[in-house]
């Protein structure tokens, strides 16, 4: 599993602001996107192409585009909704599909509400969004939900990471054969005794949409 912890000042700058407790609810949106479209950047440095020959203004050249079938972006809902934006702005062609997940708050663990997804993702290449990498539970269950559906390969963009969800991914998908990676704008410090992670931002799913 790799594991792409971005270094860039404007992606540093920009999670900043989004960690201040004085920053509102539309500044934080828009942060998201942007961050999201950044680090996106990263995570498809290796994404599949393939060659084709156009016709330029001036004469016949040789470029790359994406190969088929598309990538599909999943959201894990609600937080990821807040990253889809920012994802598609950079690759509009991908397709979108949802998984709804929660966290039990007592034991931590994920569990799935809703989907809504192709029912063979064989040969795909799968985007998952989720601000959050806290302990790892969501991704872990996400991600055995796609392998079952026959995903090629597992990218996840988080805007931060705990090392204690990063270390529990790894551990679950050491012998995976299909390529599983991570992209993350910051690895913070550690979990608290409740399973957040410190310094953190919060609640991403509440900053973005208000408390419910």
């Amino acid at each position: 599993m790799k594991v792409h912890v971005a270094n860039h000042p404007l992606i540093a700058h920009k999670l900043t602001v989004l960690r201040d407790e004085r920053t509102d609810s539309p500044t934080f949106r828009r942060l998201v996107e942007e961050l999201v479209t950044l680090l996106a950047y990263e995570a498809t440095r290796e994404i599949r192409t393939h060659t084709v020959e156009i016709t330029t203004p001036v004469t016949k050249t040789k470029g790359l585009k994406m190969a088929e079938p598309r990538p599909v972006v999943v959201p894990i809902l609600r937080a990821g909704l807040g990253m889809l934006e920012g994802m598609s702005k950079l690759m509009p062609n991908a397709e979108v599909g949802f998984l709804g997940m929660v966290r039990d708050e007592k034991t931590l663990k994920a569990s799935t509400y809703a989907n809504r997804l192709p029912e063979d993702l064989s040969g795909r290449h799968v985007f998952v969004l989720d601000p959050m990498l806290a302990t790892g539970g969501t991704l872990i269950a996400a991600f055995h939900y796609l392998l079952d559906l026959g995903a090629t390969e597992i990218t996840a963009i988080c805007i931060l990471s705990a090392p204690e969800g990063v270390k529990a991914v790894e551990d679950e998908f050491s012998a995976s054969k299909v390529p599983i990676n991570i992209v993350t704008g910051a690895l913070d410090e550690k979990l608290n005794e409740h399973g957040y992670i410190v310094p953190g931002l919060g609640d991403a799913g509440d900053r973005l949409y208000g408390v419910v």
